[in-house]
């Protein structure tokens, strides 16, 4: 791929390259119809198409883009789309991967994959009287598929193993790199280093398992989504993660403001996973708001670098203080 091409003409390449790409998968295709790219993703490209003739399917191609950040934290695209092979063949509702790029298709490192027809936007799900079946279940089904993940024999795949203190020491380290002074980080680094939780046996972890990353349908979850942050380590991570409040979109309900804790704690069990500890499901919750915190200070520094210009970006940069009063308000309190 013409890097500096693609920047410029980024559709009319995709078109072409993707064109090309579905003559092979179905020689019956004409082409290609209805690109456009969708909005969400804090470093892939997410593009959505449809074969004109054919099967005709609906599909998302899924890639890094051409002037691809430096010190990303993802995994890669190769090892995105092993992970999601492996979940997929041990029963964790995954998107099905048709083809993954070469460089002789021309349109970068990424992987093409069938489209999951459902919803994704947490305001329409929380709100929209369709989906008020799926609501009722999530907690439950949201552990259930939780404890699939974290049964998926992770043996092979090219992703980082992380204990809880290494995710912390590496939090702290950002935080230093791209923030400014905030007394109640510090706090919560101090907080999380007195109780951290011993390390518990290794699992394969989503890590970005939450609302916005989940695809519904009225009946619940389709699908999970975005597994570029995979890792090896503590499976309770994945729930810390997902009731973290800013994952609640304004519900009160602590589950993706749609179910509670006990449900899906209840969920994980009955399908298999560990015992949950429900002290080292806080720490993880309370650091997940810490490390929103820094994800948001480190879009602060692409905005000000000049290497995402995009108004999600800038708006999102500037919520830093909002995980201060999280973590000050609802995570901390009693606890410090």
């Amino acid at each position: 791929m013409n890097a500096a091409q693609d920047i410029l003409h980024p559709q009319t390449t995709l078109e072409n390259g993707l064109a090309r790409l579905v003559s092979t998968l179905d020689p019956a295709a004409q082409g290609i119809k209805g690109l456009r790219r969708l909005s969400g993703g804090a470093s892939q490209e997410t593009w959505s198409f449809q074969m004109d003739g054919g099967e005709g399917h609906h599909l998302i191609l899924r890639r890094e883009p051409a002037a691809a950040r430096s010190g990303g934290t993802g995994i890669g695209m190769a090892a995105e789309a092993r992970v999601i092979k492996r979940v997929a063949a041990a029963g964790v509702p995954a998107p099905q991967i048709e083809h993954e790029l070469t460089p002789d298709d021309g349109i970068g490192a990424g992987f093409v994959m069938l489209r999951i027809d459902g919803e994704a936007l947490p305001h329409r799900i929380l709100r929209d009287d369709s989906y008020a079946p799926a609501r009722a279940k999530f907690a439950r089904q949201a552990g259930e598929i939780l404890a699939r993940i974290h049964q998926t024999d992770p043996t092979g795949l090219p992703i980082p193993v992380q204990s809880p203190r290494e995710v912390l020491d590496d939090l702290a380290d950002r935080h230093r790199a791209f923030g400014a002074a905030r007394p109640v980080f510090s706090l919560a680094l101090r907080w999380l280093a007195e109780n951290a939780p011993e390390p518990r046996a290794p699992k394969l972890v989503h890590g970005d398992f939450r609302m916005g990353n989940l695809m519904f349908g009225p009946e619940g979850i389709r699908g999970v989504l975005d597994w570029e942050l995979a890792h090896i380590g503590d499976p309770m991570a994945d729930m810390g993660w997902l009731c973290m409040e800013s994952w609640r979109f304004g519900n009160a309900d602590p589950v993706g403001g749609l179910g509670r804790r006990e449900d899906l704690f209840a969920g994980y069990e009955a399908a298999g996973g560990d015992p949950v500890d429900l002290a080292t499901v806080r720490w993880w919750e309370i650091l997940s708001a810490l490390r929103w915190g820094v994800i948001i200070e480190e879009m602060a520094a692409w905005v000000r670098e000049g290497t995402d210009t995009s108004v999600e970006r800038h708006v999102i940069a500037r919520r830093a203080s909002e995980t201060e009063a999280i973590l000050l308000l609802h995570l901390l309190e009693g606890a410090a």
